[in-house]
């Protein structure tokens, strides 16, 4: 295995045909065992401003040995080594992913989108990555969007000044037997120590994402990325 196995992640982008030349993205990370493909597939449920320019940009997990799963190779972010809720991770590969997300948003700002209209999103092992991108990252960006997931380096996050009043939509299932809901409620208390403003939604699921959780993502997004003029 390569020393840094996120050095160089594969992506799925999807552009909005019909809205011309994007001016907004969104980077969305799905969780251990899936593929960029999960979320993807999400999308035509979303509802989008009339208008929006959005690319969507959906990494693919390497492949890793899972400690948890008894070392089975799968899509992963970070070895996961206990599913307590003091679970224990890989901090050198989450640092890694951390770092490849981060990468991902300059690519996005060389190409002529404006670090301020950029949302970063996760499910679940993704929610922990960009939990870290995001409030690590030096420029401000549109938003963070954290699914059904923990603040895994709560304890080692800088706290990036840029970001201090970045919008974050918190979503958790109430139901939720592997992402259990009081790492949601943990990671809430982080931020609010920490002086940031959050929102909080839970919903009757398990560790998935239901129907009623797409009106709110979809609304977080608008929020986040309003309909600018065409220059």
């Amino acid at each position: 295995m390569p020393s840094n196995p996120f050095a160089s992640l594969e992506c799925l982008t999807l552009e909005n045909p019909n809205a011309g030349d994007s001016d907004a993205c969104v980077i969305w990370l799905h969780g251990l065992g899936a593929s960029c493909n999960d979320f993807a597939n999400l999308l035509p449920e979303l509802s989008l401003a009339p208008g929006a320019r959005i690319r969507f940009v959906f990494p693919q997990a390497p492949t890793l040995p899972v400690s948890v799963n008894g070392g089975y190779q799968m899509p992963a972010w970070y070895d996961l080594l206990s599913l307590d809720v003091d679970r224990k991770f890989n901090a050198e590969h989450l640092a890694q992913a951390s770092a490849a997300v981060a990468e991902l948003v300059e690519q996005q700002v060389a190409a002529g989108i404006k670090s301020e209209r950029i949302l970063l999103a996760g499910f679940s092992q993704g929610g922990a990555v960009v939990f870290d991108a995001a409030l690590n990252f030096a420029k401000p960006l549109a938003g963070l969007l954290a699914l059904s997931t923990y603040f895994a380096t709560s304890e080692t996050c800088s706290f990036n000044a840029a970001n201090q009043a970045l919008p974050i939509s918190i979503q958790h299932g109430l139901n939720d037997e592997v992402v259990v809901p009081a790492l949601a409620a943990r990671a809430e208390a982080v931020l609010q120590a920490h002086g940031y403003q959050y929102e909080s939604h839970r919903y009757p699921m398990a560790h998935e994402v239901c129907r009623e959780q797409i009106a709110d993502i979809s609304a977080f997004i608008n929020r986040c990325l309003p309909v600018l003029a065409k220059a």
